[in-house]
C-alpha cells in the first residue's frame, strides 16, 4: 500500500485522490432562481441522502476563490431548490449546464431541456428528468478551506414534493433499471448502472 499524507499534497492532488476513490457518485442536477428571476441549473456529484425522516438531501457546492457559486447563493437567498436525478437520457444536456456562465444567463438556454412549474416551491424543475424533488433549504454549513477562505457550502435540503415518472414507480419502489441513472467517476468519465447483485444483511 502507498501511504499518503494529505498535508503534503496539493489541493489538486487531493481532489484527484478523492474523486478517483469515492466512486461511483450519483449526480444531482440542481435548479435555483436568482433574485432577478434567472433560472440557474448545474450538476453536482458531491451529493447524497442525509436522512429519510425527515427526507433530507445533501449537496456540497464548492466555492471559487472563497465566493459562493450561483447555485449556493441562490438557494441561500430564496431558501428553495429543485434536485433532479441524472439519467442516460439527460446526461448530455445536463453536462452542457456545467459551463461557467455569468449569473444573468440561464444554463438551460444551452440545452433543449424544458422548465416546468413546481407544485410547492417557486423554482421550476426540468420536465425531462424522470425523478425530481422540490426542496426547501433546511440548513447550510460553510466549510472552511486550508487557505482560510471558505471552501464549500454544504446544502441540506428537505424534500417537500417528489415527482417520479410513472414507468419507474411500482408499489412504492423505484425501478432502477428503468431510471437508468448515471454516476460520476474521475475526470470526464461517467458510468451507467451496470451489473446488480444481492447480499442479504445479517440479522
Amino acid at each position: 500500500m502507498i501511504s499518503i499524507d494529505p498535508n503534503t499534497q496539493s489541493e489538486r492532488d487531493i481532489y484527484k485522490l478523492l474523486i478517483g476513490s469515492v466512486v461511483p457518485r450519483p449526480v444531482a442536477f440542481v435548479t435555483t432562481l436568482s433574485a432577478d428571476g434567472v433560472l440557474n441549473a448545474a450538476p453536482f456529484s458531491y451529493f447524497s441522502i442525509a436522512s429519510s425522516n425527515p427526507p433530507l438531501l445533501s449537496v456540497s457546492v464548492q466555492r471559487k476563490n472563497g465566493a459562493p457559486k450561483d447555485t449556493a447563493r441562490n438557494a441561500m437567498q430564496s431558501g428553495e431548490l429543485v434536485i433532479h436525478i441524472v439519467d442516460e437520457d439527460t446526461v448530455a444536456a445536463v453536462n452542457e449546464t456545467a459551463a461557467n456562465l455569468p449569473p444573468d444567463e440561464s444554463e438551460l438556454d444551452r440545452t433543449r431541456l424544458t422548465p416546468v412549474v413546481s407544485d410547492v416551491v417557486k423554482v421550476p424543475g426540468v420536465l425531462e428528468s424522470k425523478i425530481r424533488m422540490e426542496c426547501v433549504l433546511e440548513q447550510v454549513v460553510t466549510l472552511d478551506g486550508a487557505d482560510q477562505l471558505p471552501a464549500a457550502d454544504l446544502l441540506i435540503a428537505r424534500v417537500v414534493r417528489f415527482h417520479v415518472s410513472e414507468e419507474l414507480y411500482e408499489h412504492g419502489r423505484i425501478d432502477a433499471s428503468k431510471l437508468k441513472p448515471v454516476s460520476r467517476m474521475a475526470g470526464n468519465i461517467y458510468s451507467t448502472l451496470g451489473e446488480m447483485f444481492t447480499i442479504e444483511r445479517p440479522v
